[in-house]
């Protein structure tokens, strides 16, 4: 199926325990891209200023991304982000944030992506995820993210937002949020009374857990030394999971459980290094190479 995300691109200044990367490539869709690209071609719609550096186009083009639905806008600038991970590194703290081309108008979806079956609404304003939905013909398989922001001043409308997806990806602090709830099976319950058919809640280094109306699945995250930017993990989660749902073409049952250790998977390589570092030459034979290790892992007996 055609898999579509739209969602921010950025300029990333990220500083870690190992290190600081000054002005790299960065934002949801980008991260979402370059994970789901390892199983289907990606259509990106997305809008960035006259400062985005060609280069990072190219990072873009590198991969099967379709970059049709890329907006450049020669009167703006590019989303900037500047953030730090200190400690064990589970939260970003933000410094600085410039949201320019964000503070705009919702970029165009272009006339070949309307016929796109599986969407991905990266975090965003609920409002502007539901309006690129009402531009499409009749997806078959639409997921969101969210975040604490529209939980908690925009809730009427995310709940909006909700009754239109067919699966929400969230961490578990804003699932919480959202729902009141504390036991994160009972929160991911609640959740599917708001309209999804599934719920999959991000435990960051605890792993994640998927909720639908059958037996909730459970995984860890994939055991790695190597973490020096956890920035876009959950976005790769994300990509690697409707990525691998899209190329499947089902999204219930097996595949489900399926793709949550490929959007685990794809978070574990993108946490190696900063922006997409480690991920832009990653080639499909050492994915499915780490997913195998990882289901031997996963296999008790």
């Amino acid at each position: 199926m055609s898999l579509l995300v739209t969602g921010s691109i950025g300029i990333d200044t990220v500083s870690t325990p190992f290190g600081q990367a000054d002005a790299v490539l960065g934002g949801s869709s980008v991260y979402f891209a370059f994970a789901a690209s390892q199983y289907v071609a990606v259509r990106l719609v997305a809008a960035v200023g006259a400062d985005f550096p060609p280069a990072f186009r190219d990072l873009l083009e590198s991969r099967d991304i379709d970059l049709r639905g890329l907006e450049v806008r020669p009167e703006s600038k590019t989303f900037r982000w500047t953030g730090r991970f200190e400690g064990a590194m589970n939260e970003a703290e933000t410094v600085a944030v410039d949201l320019n081309v964000l503070a705009e108008d919702a970029p165009p979806v272009p006339p070949e992506f309307t016929d796109s079956e599986t969407v991905f609404l990266a975090n965003t304003h609920p409002t502007l995820q539901r309006a690129l939905l009402g531009k499409l013909s009749g997806p078959k398989l639409v997921v969101c993210d969210t975040m604490n922001l529209w939980i908690e001043t925009e809730r009427e409308s995310l709940l909006e937002t909700l009754r239109l997806v067919t699966g929400v990806i969230i961490n578990d602090a804003e699932a919480r949020a959202l729902t009141g709830a504390v036991n994160l099976i009972e929160v991911g319950e609640a959740m599917l009374e708001l309209g999804p058919e599934f719920v999959v809640i991000k435990k960051g280094e605890h792993g994640a857990l998927l909720v639908t109306r059958d037996e909730p699945v459970a995984v860890p995250a994939y055991p790695t030394k190597a973490v020096r930017d956890p920035t876009g993990a959950g976005d790769s989660f994300a990509g690697g999971f409707l990525g691998y749902l899209s190329a499947c073409g089902n999204h219930r049952g097996e595949s489900l459980r399926s793709a949550l250790v490929r959007g685990t998977v794809a978070a574990s390589f993108t946490i190696e290094d900063f922006s997409v570092d480690r991920v832009k030459d990653l080639a499909r034979e050492e994915v499915d190479e780490r997913v195998g290790r990882f289901l031997d892992m996963l296999r008790i007996e």
